[in-house]
């Protein structure tokens, strides 16, 4: 059963800005490992995933029906696999998370489907 639904648009242009002007910006949206994934771009692609790090856990927050503020950005963990495609790695709630992120022009937008976890085949 779907817990919740949440979609996330953000200009890139904005998320530089609060990076630019607060020294810790990075530091409090993503974790340490999503911090050394971002260490490793260069240029562009890296303001990319930061904006798009951001986007996928405002659109979580929004699935769960709470918003940044009772769920932090250190709460939900955006990791990368073997294909290139992102996946929820750490969430505050035992749950299925289906991510998208994609990038255009300036934005980037991410949606998040919570489906609940069939406890019985976890017994």
């Amino acid at each position: 059963m779907m817990i919740g639904h949440g979609i996330d648009l953000q200009e890139i242009a904005a998320v530089e800005a609060a990076m630019n002007r607060h020294d810790r910006f990075v530091e409090k949206v993503l974790t340490e490992n999503e911090r050394g994934r971002f260490e490793q771009l260069k240029g562009r692609r890296k303001l990319e995933y930061l904006a798009g790090r951001w986007s996928a856990k405002e659109a979580f927050a929004k699935a769960l029906g709470t918003g940044i503020g009772k769920v932090g950005f250190q709460d939900i963990e955006i990791l990368t696999d073997d294909k290139g495609a992102p996946y929820v790695a750490k969430s505050p709630v035992r749950a299925k998370a289906w991510l998208s992120i994609s990038h255009s022009a300036g934005f980037v937008q991410a949606s998040v489907i919570l489906e609940e976890v069939d406890e019985s085949k976890h017994s």
